[in-house]
């Protein structure tokens, strides 16, 4: 078996199911674990993945997401090898994915433990009812997640109301629209934009009686064993 990972949470939880050895290739945003991709070769970004590089290291299995990934690529991709395409959209999603992988590659008992371990990073973090929150991901434009994302999921199971859950998919929003939604936190992730303690201010100016926070992206967004080994706190480290 030769696996290539395109989705970066997915290249951990292979290697967390201890397949490590069956990877040949991943992408650059495949940090975890850390020294991955100085062993195996890295076939670019999730967005931009160089097919050739793909064909080069001959998989007998390539890992996407319908999320992460982009259509036309996975499906030239699929013209030479397996294609295992998974939709992660939600907590329920993702360990439908866990076990799946577990059972294809005769990890079901390490899949059960990564599941429980992400239970009870939830179980630790939760609270009864934080407030409503605006998560942001980018800013340039302002951008949010909507109701149907998987950062949505985990909101709602740690105990915010997402501000934007009357929305799809990312939407942009203006410094207008923030003020209107009048959230109680605004959380600015670490990924895909790296919002630094510098930001702050500019949200807090935005809404002034909201509570403004740097958190851990990871948390938030990587669906595989990434949770239960950050299940310590949901504020990121000033930085």
């Amino acid at each position: 078996m030769r696996i290539v990972s395109l989705v970066p949470s997915l290249t951990e939880l292979l290697c967390d199911l201890g397949l490590r050895d069956l990877l040949v290739g991943c992408t650059k945003f495949c940090v975890h674990p850390t020294d991955l991709r100085s062993s195996i070769t890295v076939v670019g970004g999730t967005k931009n993945v160089r097919v050739d590089v793909v064909r080069e290291l001959a998989p007998t299995l390539v890992i996407a997401t319908r999320e992460e990934n982009v259509r036309e690529q996975v499906e030239e991709i699929g013209q030479f090898a397996e294609v295992l395409l998974l939709d992660v959209v939600d907590l329920t999603s993702a360990e439908i994915t866990i076990n799946l992988l577990g059972k294809r590659f005769d990890r079901k008992a390490q899949a059960r433990s990564i599941i429980t371990a992400n239970r009870q990073a939830i179980a630790q973090l939760r609270r009864p009812a934080r407030g409503r929150a605006l998560y942001l991901i980018w800013r340039d434009p302002h951008m949010s997640v909507g109701a149907d994302t998987y950062i949505h999921s985990m909101l709602d199971a740690l105990g915010y109301e997402n501000a934007c859950a009357d929305r799809t998919r990312y939407p942009a929003l203006s410094a207008t629209e923030i003020r209107a939604l009048a959230p109680e936190h605004i959380l600015l992730s670490s990924e895909p934009y790296p919002f630094k303690h510098l930001h702050l201010a500019e949200y807090q100016a935005l809404c002034p009686t909201a509570k403004v926070e740097l958190v851990d992206g990871e948390l938030y967004s990587w669906y595989g064993s990434r949770l239960g080994k950050l299940g310590t706190g949901v504020t990121a480290k000033p930085n």
